[in-house]
């Protein structure tokens, strides 16, 4: 098992990356000390240190919220930066002095943190009642073994982008009519294209793969490479991938900000870069395009939120409540959206008038109908590579899919295996 951690804390960091509601990260991280453990009262003040490794401006948003809501409680929330925060965490996770008590982060690397036995659950501080509002979707990436580690704050999902002024007509509510369109209005020997994707990447394709019934992994770490209904979906994005360029993220994106492919399928981390080019987009949910089985495309998720250490849940049990419960609200939710164009967890931050009005938003919002969170079991860290290789024997290979299929599930088990 130390190995499969240590795997898995280089996977974690990885997969962070994806934080950012597509905002450039500042420079100046804050700091703040714990109290003493035992010395929390109803008067006497409390600062909750919580270590994150993701924008500063979205994290100094949270705290201005949650801090503002605190005010009377005598508690005060600090973010602290801390670069490799799943090495930091294996470091300090239950160490009482230096470590945090809470942590911000994405929500597949939960499994890791669970297994390292550092995190207390969510119910041992707070009452059921703090996730009511939450998107179901965002509630599911936070559970493990049937308990809640994890409260979600705000999530990703990949949406289908597309430029005003080269898009023709209404968006396709049929992944068969897309085809069409593709078909229509893609020049490969001019090096113009309808719609560009990472088609040989599985968190691109897992739009395809989901919405047949196939998986990567299932909730009890068994990959899903071979299983047919994953095999029928990346054989029907195959097709898709032959009218998509190479698939390889520069190139997909560069055509796209330069012109040369009026759609682009991706998340909101796309967005500042589409804006610098002066493109004039917009957006719509991969949940309302239908696939011939009759199912939508489901997307994977990343969910971003906090998990609670151990130690800081020991020391400061009612403070962490009042703070999981200020995370929680809708506030904080809108706050974060109209400072940084994040999708709110919180469903009741979608009724502010100026959160309704942003398309993007609004897109990711729908399109966790159907999305499915990525899975945050362990095993999920050595998955990437294996799915990886099969999408790339496939679409730019030419493999047989059955074939490669097989050849990608006996890495993966092999992977698992290895992690033991």
């Amino acid at each position: 098992m130390k190995k499969a951690i240590s795997l898995l804390l280089s996977a974690a960091l990885a997969l962070g990356m994806l934080a950012g509601c597509g905002q450039t990260p500042s420079s100046a991280p804050q700091s703040g000390s714990a109290a003493a453990p035992g010395s929390e009262t109803a008067t006497e003040p409390v600062t909750i240190k919580i270590w994150h490794d993701g924008d500063e401006a979205i994290m100094q948003t949270i705290a201005d919220t949650v801090n503002s809501q605190l005010s009377g409680d005598n508690i005060t929330v600090t973010f602290e930066k801390k670069t490799g925060l799943s090495d930091q965490l294996k470091l300090y996770g239950s160490d009482a002095a230096n470590g945090p008590d809470m942590y911000f982060y994405a929500h597949d690397s939960l499994g890791t943190f669970v297994a390292m036995d550092i995190l207390a659950s969510l119910s041992e501080v707070a009452g059921a009642d703090v996730l009511a509002d939450a998107l179901p979707m965002t509630v599911e990436a936070g559970q493990i073994g049937g308990e809640q580690y994890f409260l979600p704050v705000y999530f990703e999902t990949l949406v289908f982008l597309y430029n005003k002024a080269l898009w023709q007509g209404d968006i396709p509510t049929t992944t068969e009519d897309l085809y069409a369109y593709m078909q229509a209005n893609t020049d490969t020997a001019a090096g113009t294209y309808a719609v560009v994707n990472q088609h040989s990447t599985a968190y691109n394709v897992s739009p395809f793969i989901n919405g047949f019934g196939g998986y990567i992994l299932n909730e009890e770490g068994q990959p899903g490479l071979n299983d047919p209904k994953t095999i029928e979906g990346v054989e029907y994005n195959k097709k898709f991938a032959a009218l998509q360029a190479d698939g390889d993220y520069n190139t997909v994106t560069t055509l796209f900000n330069e012109g040369k492919a009026a759609a682009i399928i991706g998340g909101p981390w796309l967005v500042s870069g589409i804006r610098d080019a002066g493109i004039d987009f917009g957006v719509a949910s991969l949940s309302d395009m239908t696939l011939p089985n009759g199912n939508p495309l489901a997307p994977y998720a990343g969910v971003q939120g906090v998990g609670v250490l151990k130690t800081g849940a020991d020391a400061h049990p009612e403070a962490i409540g009042k703070v999981l419960a200020a995370l929680a609200s809708p506030e904080v939710g809108v706050a974060l959206a109209k400072s940084s164009g994040c999708a709110p967890a919180n469903s009741k931050a979608y009724e502010d008038p100026e959160v309704a009005a942003d398309e993007l938003i609004v897109a990711i919002q729908k399109t966790a109908e159907t999305a499915q969170p990525m899975p945050n079991i362990p095993e999920m860290g050595v998955l990437w590579g294996p799915a990886e290789s099969f999408l790339v024997a496939v679409n730019k290979s030419g493999e047989d899919v059955a074939t490669a299929a097989e050849t990608a599930q006996q890495a993966a088990l092999q992977a698992i295996a290895d992690m033991q």
